[in-house]
């Protein structure tokens, strides 16, 4: 081979900015090139292996082929820079900015209100911003196929899709209409004179302009005309990139290396580099090479370049099914199935249809399709080309071909339909988009003309075995048979003993897994059905109920109706207070400039860090050596226990924590040391070469039940107790006894956990840039560390991207460590953990179990109820406590259970440490109360609503278990005005008619209240103080204890300083929270962030205000600035600090009594969901939210934080899912696992509304905090699926009464809805059950 001596250069644009690269590396993605070579932060780090769509920019190149220059939004974690040549690329700060002049998206979503964090910002401007680039009036459905792949945490999603349907022809309207479904412009409740729906107004907004686009280099096109680059090579440091000049150059370099792995969109070769830490020496580039991009129509079908992208074959795909007869592409019909919602749209722009099948993974769809539809693959060698058939025989493994290493594929043959051939594709995944298969099915069959007799049939499988799987058997015994019930019987039976997996297989799910294969034949069975019917055979009937079984769920974007009660007339048009403003970084946010930890610009001499974890759950260290790790290029050193200058191990209530693990490991992921090097990567891939000896320990405790079972728990044990629970029972007609299971959530916070420590390098002095929610204890744990008292430690927050609680606690131990090792190198030391470490390391929501005892009348009145509730702790107590605290107090919700105990244990198991996370054991202790009202119902064969309702309290002063006053009025008014709004009585009429019509789908309805208490239970949390300084040019700059998040608590202290200092917002400005500014302050937490930092604000304002006072009345005309000077030169003090001491709250855990909160925020929800009963798949179909929020400070952003917070309930209650090994290795450590709630989640119909005329006299301004309790309105959609299984299993003669544990994934759902083809696939089970997850 004639290799090139010298790297060739790599000529790319970014932002129309010519970059000439000399020294590429090929292991160097677009992502760490942007934001640590070129400055540009905006585009982020999300997860790093194309899950989450933070890091979206837009692709543009000259395609020959068309002779057309093509734009895309790709993934920047997983696009090469080597792979950029003669391509340009625009990040979100080349479109617009706040410097110069916004660009049209940016605008929109910053007022629509779709930037809360603002981490995953960007990444949705830029998705959108490259469909207007190509579509410059987009349909709605063009929106949702757009941001489909980009996930928010925050927002709910709706906002963003308000911002951008303006950019619809017909933008006023949903798009969602169907039949019997109402479009959003029609007004079905009206709305009072005093209320508003409006939350934005876009009658100014910028129009879109594509005059003002950056326009494609013409060098680059004439790069591409020219085609005369030849070879291109680059070298890295471990790694060598080659790029043939053309195919023959590529068969010659295949030929030469064939172990070099055959690159092209890299989303299959990129994460297992990056996240996994493959190491190929040699990559060969094939997305140069126009051959293989090549699409060419025959008479019989389709030839596919194997370097086609998907989303360039979808395309081809739809205009052939539009163009063609639907006889002859029922196979593109079928693969376009599966295309429409494989991955998101940036991964579809980037992954090629060669890569899919070459991949050998039985998750991706595509090739139990190809199997089926006879597809033939060209591949080319130097020894020429060759045909091959893609079938069972082609995949040898997983991973594995059989094609040789030296061989290319070169196209694939998609043919088309014969008559009498039908052909069906089948998926279930663990969300509908955005995610691989559990399983997947191809099915094709042909008939004899005219007939109903079976010529061909072929059923392939993936997810049934570690490669495609035919049911080859199967098929051949059905050959020659009619297409009848006896078929189906006898096929159901084959394939269970043919394909059935054994009780161990791999991925467990095995009853569920094995079910889809047979459910997925029998849906193909009927849709078969109906096309011979439709031609005329004679074939039994499909039975109408039976139809909707094979009408897939349709995916469509969230809107909603919104109200809010107006400001009164007199308040002043000045005063923003109460008026639905906007995110006052929103535009910066939209923009990428706003700064987060990571985006600051790198310190001289910066380090950086990486964790040395556990790998066991319960061991002993016998040894820890670092010596390979510390030859390795770059390392600085390694930092254990021995190196902390200060403690290593604290005391956290009487409970010890250690920083580094010393002599025992007690969990998976546990820090017992980090090595400190030059760069991220050299970091992260020596912290791999350390290794660690063993000794392994007994017991290992890794679930509840194992915890209850050693009687392992942490102290104290909490009761609360009203009344006389036996006396309760021996008054009651009735008595149940169950359990509910809850399982932990992820926080997945856009942003991944992690700071910069930078020492001062006098008096021990360190400043820290961190990702904290609590900067106070992060101060306090890093000055213990190192052993120096905290005013040497000054913590800065600028914003969080996003933190939900999970950024209370643990990272204080990160920042202690890398604190440690900026003291020990003397150097600046940043660390970012990468998405699959942060969830190894820094914990979750607590797993809880709800046993419980309840004795009711027949009526529904219940007279007691004795609930024991145990949560998973984990390895240390972290604030488990306080969380099994909070579920005790939440444990009667809005009803007056007259007698009612509950005990709380928190399980000490070798888990990673449980933590806080949003609601905090509320929605725990919530959910597990209204299980128990949903049983007692169903016991008395009452609706849900009705024994609700009549368990509510209504006594204007009400007392808790707890013996806390309290009114329930505003909890009835919003229960009440759910329910009309909703027209649940409707509604519900409605569902039992469609379900009375329809076998295989069902629907369900519920509607809960809800009594959150607001405010921390340990009342010396319960404090706020601020700092407001006035400059004399009459700008304001106030500084507060809280932390800004996403939540919008600076906009909110801005408009209450505007409010008291009758200032525009524009004069107001809040910098960072800093410990040096605003000491000791609490947590922003408990929903009390608002209520603490607003009322110091206030009181820091209203001193500023009587100070000037005297002066605004002997100069009324001054103008502010004027008023500022005036009192600087009368020695006013312009600067204040504010504080509020909020209410003595406690609880006398012996009396059972004491006031927990400063007051209750209320509310109601009701949901409707679908599901299909043969695969387990659901869709939620409406929600309505009636909440209690006092007076609003800010409509828009309370509306938009129930929202946010409805949708992270929908992920804890449906999908989100975490997997331990019975090893107690967590599995799902990142977005390809573990799945959270995507925009195909969302109800197409989400509707929130505030209670008018509500008050409350405790917190700022009559307002209420809002954060916390819209999480648990998700338990509705759990219970409106109960609902709908409940349905299916009534109409065979089953149970009313079942268990069901949340989340209610797809798996629970299906194998709840019990059937011949549950009951075949449990009963085929072959083998020893040793489990592959378990319930922790």
């Amino acid at each position: 081979m004639s290799s090139p001596s010298l790297c060739s250069e790599l000529i790319f644009y970014v932002n129309g900015k010519k970059i000439v690269e000399r020294n590429a590396d090929p292991e160097e993605m677009l992502l760490g090139y942007l934001r640590r070579r070129v400055g540009l932060m905006g585009t982020k780090y999300g997860c790093g292996s194309g899950g989450c769509g933070a890091c979206t920019v837009m692709l543009s190149r000259y395609e020959p082929l068309c002779d057309a220059v093509l734009h895309y939004s790709v993934n920047a974690c997983l696009l090469p820079i080597c792979s950029l040549h003669g391509q340009a690329i625009v990040t979100v700060e080349g479109i617009g900015s706040t410097k110069t002049k916004l660009h049209p998206v940016q605008e929109r979503i910053a007022k629509a209100h779709g930037s809360q964090c603002g981490f995953c910002t960007p990444g949705m401007v830029m998705s959108m911003y490259t469909l207007l680039r190509n579509q410059p009036q987009p349909t709605m459905e063009d929106i949702r196929e757009a941001l489909g792949g980009n996930l928010c945490r925050c927002t709910g999603y709706r906002p963003i899709i308000d911002g951008f349907k303006t950019f619809c022809e017909a933008s006023a309207c949903c798009q969602n209409g169907e039949s019997g479904r109402t479009c959003c412009m029609e007004n079905i409740n009206t709305v009072r004179n005093d209320m508003s729906e409006e939350l934005f107004n876009m009658d100014d907004a910028l129009p879109l302009d594509s005059s003002q686009d950056l326009i494609f280099p013409p060098q680059l096109t004439l790069m591409a005309r020219k085609q005369g680059d030849g070879r291109l090579c680059f070298q890295g440091n471990r790694v060598k990139w080659i790029s043939p000049a053309d195919l023959k150059d590529l068969v010659k370099l295949k030929a030469e290396y064939p172990d070099a792995p055959l690159m092209v969109g890299n989303t299959d070769i990129g994460p297992k580099m990056i996240v996994k830490g493959v190491l190929h020496p040699l990559i060969i580039y094939g997305g140069r090479i126009s051959e293989l991009r090549t699409i060419k129509w025959g008479n019989n079908g389709v030839t596919v370049g194997s370097a086609c992208s998907l989303s360039t074959l979808k395309e081809v795909l739809q205009t052939a099914v539009s163009e063609l007869d639907p006889n002859k592409t029922r196979v593109y019909q079928a693969l376009l199935q599966p295309l429409l919602c494989l991955a998101g749209k940036q991964i579809r722009n980037m992954a090629t249809i060669g890569g899919n099948v070459l991949s050998a993974n039985p998750k991706y769809d595509l090739s139990s399709i190809l199997a089926a539809a006879e597809c033939k693959l060209q591949v080319i060698s130097k020894g020429g080309t060759r045909e091959v058939i893609l079938n069972e025989e082609f995949f040898t493994g997983f991973g594995k071909t059989v094609l040789q290493p030296s061989e290319i594929l070169l196209s694939i043959h998609i043919p088309l339909s014969k008559p009498w051939e039908f052909v069906s594709a089948f998926r279930q995944a663990q969300r509908r988009e955005f995610a691989f298969s559990m399983v997947n099915a191809g099915m094709r069959v042909a008939f004899k003309e005219d007939t109903a007799v079976v010529e061909e049939i072929d059923v392939f499988y993936g997810g049934l075995g570690p490669t495609l799987v035919k049911a080859g058997r199967t098929c051949k015994e059905l050959v020659g048979r009619s297409w009848e019930e006896k078929l189906l019987s006898d096929a159901c039976r084959l394939l269970q003993e043919e394909v059935g997996l054994c009780s161990s297989a791999h991925g467990g799910r095995v009853s569920f897994r094995n079910t889809l294969a047979l459910s997925f034949f029998y849906k193909f069975y009927m849709q078969v059905l109906l096309e011979l019917k439709s031609r005329g055979v004679d074939v039994c009937d499909v039975p109408l109920e039976y139809l909707s079984a094979l009408k897939p769920f349709k995916n469509e974007v969230p809107q909603g109706k919104h109200s809010f009660q107006l400001v009164p007339e007199i308040q002043s048009s000045m005063d923003p207070v109460g008026r639905p403003s906007m995110h006052r970084a929103a535009y910066q946010q939209a923009t990428g400039e706003a700064q987060y930890y990571d985006d600051i610009p790198p310190v001289k001499g910066e380090l950086f860090v990486s964790m040395v974890t556990s790998t066991r759950a319960h061991a002993k260290i016998i040894a820890i050596d670092a010596s390979v790790a510390l030859t390795m290029p770059g390392v600085v050193t390694f930092i254990s226990a021995g190196d902390v200058p200060g403690q290593n191990r604290r005391l956290w209530f009487n409970n010890p924590e250690e920083l580094f693990a010393e002599q025992e490991v007690i969990c998976v992921g546990q820090i017992i040391g980090a090595i400190v090097a030059e760069t991220r990567e050299q970091a992260k891939r020596a912290a791999d070469k350390v290794q660690v000896t063993y000794e392994d320990l007994l017991p290992v405790l890794l679930t509840i039940q194992e915890a209850i079972e050693h009687q392992s728990f942490f102290h104290p044990i909490r009761r609360l107790e009203r009344g006389n629970v036996e006396e309760g029972f021996g008054k009651a007609e009735n008595i149940l006894e169950g359990e509910m299971y809850m399982g932990g959530q992820e926080h997945f916070y856009m942003e991944t956990q992690g700071l910069i420590a930078v020492p001062k390098g006098e008096s021990g002095e360190m400043d820290l840039y961190v990702a904290s929610q609590h900067a106070a204890y992060t101060q306090e744990v890093v000055g213990i560390t190192l052993g120096v008292p905290s005013n040497k430690i000054t913590c800065h927050v600028k914003r969080l991207g996003g933190g939900f609680g999970g950024k209370v606690m643990k990272i204080a131990t990160l920042s202690a460590i890398t604190a440690t090792a900026a003291h020990k190198t003397g150097r600046a030391v940043r660390c970012v953990l990468e998405r699959g470490d942060d969830m190894l390391i820094t914990g979750g929501r607590h797993p809880f179990l709800g046993k419980y005892k309840v004795g009711f009348m027949d009526d529904g009145t219940v007279l007691a109820a004795d609930i024991t509730y145990y949560s998973n702790g984990g390895c240390t107590l972290d604030e488990s406590t306080f969380i099994m605290e909070k579920a005790l107090l939440h444990m009667d919700n809005g009803y007056r259970i007259p007698h009612l105990r509950g005990r709380g244990f928190v399980c000490k198991t070798h888990l990673p440490s449980y933590t806080a996370f949003r609601g905090f054991g509320g929605p725990q202790g919530l959910t597990i109360i209204e299980s128990v009202l949903h049983e007692v119902a169903v016991k008395c064969d009452l609706p849900a609503e009705k024994v609700r309702a009549i368990n509510m309290y209504r006594d204007e002063e009400s007392y808790t278990h707890h013996k806390q006053v309290f009114s329930p009025r505003n909890m009835i008014c919003c229960w009440e005005e759910c329910l009309e709004k909703s027209e649940y009585r409707k509604r519900l009429s409605a569902i039992e008619e469609f379900n009375s019509l329809n076998h295989w789908k069902k629907r369900g309805i519920a509607a809960v209240p809800l009594k959150f208490g607001i405010g921390f239970s340990k009342g010396f949390y319960n404090q706020g103080a601020a700092l407001v300084n006035i400059y004399k040019d009459g700008s304001i700059l106030v500084s507060h204890g809280g932390t800004e998040m996403g939540q919008g608590i600076n906009t909110k202290a801005i408009q209450i300083v505007s409010r008291i200092l009758k200032v525009p917002m524009s004069l107001i400005h809040i910098k960072e929270t800093c410990t040096g500014n605003v000491p000791n302050a609490a947590p922003s937490a408990a929903s009390f962030g608002t209520d603490a930092v607003g009322m110091a604000v206030k009181n820091a304002s209203e001193k500023l205000r009587s100070r000037l006072e005297p002066l605004i009345e002997k100069h009324p005309k001054y103008t502010w600035p004027e008023l500022v000077v005036e009192a600087y030169c009368q020695k006013i003090s312009l600067s204040a600090t504010g504080f509020f001491m909020g209410p003595h709250t406690s609880v006398d855990w012996e009396k059972s009594e004491g006031p927990a909160y400063y007051y209750f925020t209320y509310g109601a929800c009701c949901s409707e969901v679908e599901i299909d009963c043969l695969t387990g798949d659901h869709k939620n179909i409406r929600t309505d939210i009636v909440m209690d929020v006092g007076r609003s400070l800010n409509p828009a952003l309370d509306i938009g934080q129930i929202e946010g917070g409805f949708v992270q309930g929908i992920g804890l209650y449906t999908i989100e899912e975490l997997q331990f090994s019975p090893d107690g290795v967590l599995l799902t450590r990142g977005p390809s696992q573990y799945k959270v709630p995507a925009l195909c989640d969302v109800p197409p119909q989400l509707n929130v509304h505030l209670l008018a005329n509500a008050r409350n006299p405790h917190a700022i301004y009559s307002s209420k905090g809002i954060g916390e309790p819209p999480v648990f309105f998700g338990c509705t959609l759990f219970f409106a699926i109960k609902e709908a299984i409940a349905a299916a299993r009534r109409e065979r003669g089953q149970s009313n009464s079942f268990p069901l544990s949340s989340p209610a994934t797809a798996e629970k759902i299906r194998m709840a809805c019990q059937d011949r083809f549950t009951s075949m696939a449990t009963s085929a089970e072959k083998g020893p059950c040793i489990p592959w997850t378990i319930n922790v």
